[in-house]
């Protein structure tokens, strides 16, 4: 098993309200039919984002800073960048799909 489902499964408890503990996320990996849980390793999760503020992090990975955008390119070229933006969003609307996947292995 994988040390990001400890990750996800605290995820999923903060989504839900719920208290970030060793034994909610034991609960969960159980729930999702994990059967090598390793209970320090879930105190340490715990532990470790019981330090953290999960929104604001969640807030910054999901904007993008205008500092690091993309220079506007030349009219010439935004007529040739249009396909390219539709097949960014694709491409995102596709690793989100991804990572919604990824959650929903924990589960079964």
């Amino acid at each position: 098993m994988s040390n990001i489902s400890y990750i996800y499964a605290a995820l999923i408890l903060h989504e839900n309200g719920k208290e970030i503990t060793p034994e909610n996320i034991v609960g969960i990996l159980k729930a999702a039919g994990v059967s090598n849980i390793d209970e320090g390793f879930a105190a340490a999760v715990a532990n470790s984002l019981s330090k953290v503020n999960i929104e604001e992090i969640k807030s910054k990975a999901l904007v993008m800073p205008a500092a690091t955008a993309a220079p506007a390119a030349p009219a010439e070229e935004k007529k040739e960048e249009k396909p390219a933006k539709e097949e960014k969003k694709e491409e995102e609307k596709k690793e989100e799909e991804e990572a919604v996947s990824g959650l929903a292995a924990l589960f079964g």
